[in-house]
């Protein structure tokens, strides 16, 4: 959470960065091709909790996105 931008504003307000990123990695890892980053945003619960408070969702996604697909093709081609 720490590396996320700051974020105070559109969709992703209030919404839980860690959610975001925990789903966009299980997206990643499934190679989930059809996305709508608003209705993926819209989805997530709100949360100001802790060290996630006003992080970017948007962010956190893309990079749970990233990361997953990265362990996934590097399982595939080890």
């Amino acid at each position: 959470m720490d590396t996320l931008p700051v974020d105070q504003g559109g969709v992703g307000r209030h919404k839980c960065a860690a959610c975001a990123y925990e789903l966009g990695y299980a997206n990643g890892q499934n190679k989930v091709m059809n996305l709508n980053i608003d209705n993926i945003l819209q989805s997530l619960d709100d949360s100001q909790a802790g060290a996630q408070r006003h992080k970017s969702a948007h962010a956190a996604y893309v990079l749970g996105y990233y990361n997953g697909l990265c362990e996934i093709i590097e399982k595939d081609n080890g």
